[in-house]
């Protein structure tokens, strides 16, 4: 038994595994988990996380369990500390998927559990399945996985899916990073200490259309009101870097724009049908790769 609690923990060995076994379950349905029950246990909103799990478990045969807004409908709301609610969960299922506010949290939860947890998101903390959603999308819309310039743009301070997305190509060679952000939204340093440890170039501009005509990937985020601690700061950040349909028209051949989702407005409606936007393709994707990684973990595989 293994719990997901960082996309640090696991390595380019394993995530071929994963990847492997994303690709062999599209579009099947079978009865692997028949019999397993998964806790999805949502402390702060989601829509594609919370289904795509719930919905990878039941396509492998499995049940689930479902608390959304467990921070007001769950025992929380009397004192229960998450230590406890996850003594009592991990007697009810044999997976556990955990979001929560703070950051830390899936990693006490993971600390008491017997059942694997899987972190859904720790607030501004990470987010690994995303990560790992989000590097099976290049991979299957590039090519590769190796050797290609990322752009990451937006909300990079407190964005966790970028956090957990650069934190996971610390791992892969020949990668090229840029941070587009305002300085109040700048990559944190953990983040950035991390990268120049494992050797990986990245640099920080605020000009995003000379950046996307010689990236290879586009990773818009969401400026996020929820976790902007200024609200000023939020009513100037929040219409900076707009992608318009211009601005896809010069990127390179073959280049993608992806998004974890929600949008709120940071890419323009028309994106949608430009050849490089692929970020309702890649919430399909993940799906898959979270249907791969229950597949092992509920079966007591290592990942």
């Amino acid at each position: 038994m293994q719990h997901l609690i960082e996309t640090q923990q696991f390595d380019r060995e394993a995530l071929s595994k994963l990847f492997a076994l994303a690709t062999t379950l599209e579009g099947k349905r079978e009865e692997s988990l028949k019999g397993k029950i998964l806790a999805s246990l949502f402390y702060a909103p989601s829509t594609r996380t919370r289904l795509s799990f719930e919905s990878a478990m039941m396509r492998l045969g499995g049940n689930v369990l479902s608390m959304e807004n467990a921070s007001e409908s769950s025992s929380a709301t009397k004192g229960e500390t998450i230590e406890d609610t996850i003594r009592i969960v991990d007697d009810y299922a044999d997976i556990i998927v955990l979001r929560h506010t703070e950051v830390g949290t899936a990693a006490k939860a993971a600390a008491v559990s017997e059942v694997p947890i899987i972190n859904a998101g720790d607030g501004i903390g990470q987010h690994p399945t995303q990560a790992f959603l989000d590097l099976y999308t290049i991979e299957r819309e590039i090519g590769r996985t190796d050797d290609f310039h990322i752009a990451f743009v937006g909300n990079l301070a407190y964005y966790r899916t970028a956090r957990s997305l650069a934190y996971l190509l610390g791992k892969y060679n020949k990668v090229k990073m840029t941070f587009v952000s305002a300085p109040e939204l700048r990559m944190k340093d953990d983040v950035k200490d991390y990268l120049k440890e494992k050797n990986v170039h990245f640099e920080e501009t605020e000009d995003l259309e000379s950046t996307m005509k010689v990236a290879d990937v586009v990773y818009q985020t969401r400026v996020a009101e929820e976790w902007i601690p200024n609200e000023e700061d939020y009513k100037k950040l929040r219409d900076k870097y707009v992608i318009t349909r211009p601005m896809t028209d010069v990127m390179k051949e073959g280049a993608i724009l992806i998004h974890p989702l929600p949008r709120a407005g940071e890419i323009a409606p028309e994106v949608d049908d430009s050849p490089h936007a692929v970020y309702f393709k890649q919430a399909g994707y993940g799906v898959l790769v979270r249907m791969a990684l229950l597949k092992l973990l509920a079966n007591g595989e290592k990942v």
